[in-house]
């Protein structure tokens, strides 16, 4: 014997997936963030938004013990250990691993910068560049110092100032020995033995190894003292 549903049944949608649905429809993002506000549309994506608070990096490279937030960030990083590059530049024959970074990287020949700042018209050729771009504007700091609760707009600041608390110096220079916090730092040393003076004066032709001092010089032309400035 065979069931047959009436007309008026309609077939079984999960519910989860339904409201996923209106949501898309709608515009609605009911899973805020309680740190910086920011709303999704799936819880999950909002779990995996947290972990730029927390630093959670739960997914790890077998090969290179490198970790990462999203599964997502985890498998296009193994395709640097794969040494498949499939994708080739026409221009310069740059090949890479993952088609996005391919068109990522025309926009270096082409000068396209589809990804551009509602406030100030800034055009950028990534989207996470008009992300970081947009803090600027609306003062979000979403990486918070553990020690001393400072916030920075670039996770990479955030590390730099870590160094500060502790102690690290991992930029060692090859002929001296001396330690730096960062890299900018260990450049400007290394002119020390180089000679190296990047820095040039348009009016005289004096050379400086650091761009602040070349400033500071420019003050004898301009007649100008730099701390007025």
């Amino acid at each position: 014997m065979f069931y047959q549903g009436t007309l008026n049944e309609q077939p079984h949608v999960h519910s989860a997936e339904c409201r996923y649905s209106c949501n898309i429809h709608s515009g609605e993002r009911p899973h805020a963030c309680e740190v910086c506000n920011k709303a999704f549309i799936k819880k999950s994506h909002l779990k995996i938004h947290q972990r730029i608070h927390s630093g959670e990096r739960p997914f790890v490279c077998d090969v290179c013990n490198k970790t990462f937030s999203a599964k997502s960030n985890l498998i296009r990083h193994k395709h640097i250990h794969s040494g498949k590059c499939p994708y080739t530049c026409e221009v310069c024959n740059k090949a890479f691993s993952r088609q996005s970074s391919l068109v990522t990287h025309q926009r270096v020949h082409s000068g396209e910068r589809p990804y551009k700042c509602e406030v100030c018209n800034k055009a950028f050729t990534r989207q996470s560049l008009l992300i970081t771009h947009n803090r600027i504007h609306n003062g979000e700091r979403p990486y918070p110092c553990e020690v001393c609760n400072k916030a920075f707009r670039h996770k990479s600041s955030l590390v730099k100032h870590l160094r500060i608390h502790s102690g690290e110096r991992p930029y060692v220079c090859n002929v001296c020995s001396k330690a730096f916090s960062q890299r900018s730092s260990l450049i400007k040393h290394e002119r020390i033995h180089s000679g190296e003076r990047p820095y040039t004066c348009e009016v005289c032709n004096k050379t400086f190894s650091v761009k602040s001092s070349l400033i500071k010089h420019q003050s004898v032309h301009s007649g100008v003292c730099p701390c007025t400035w």
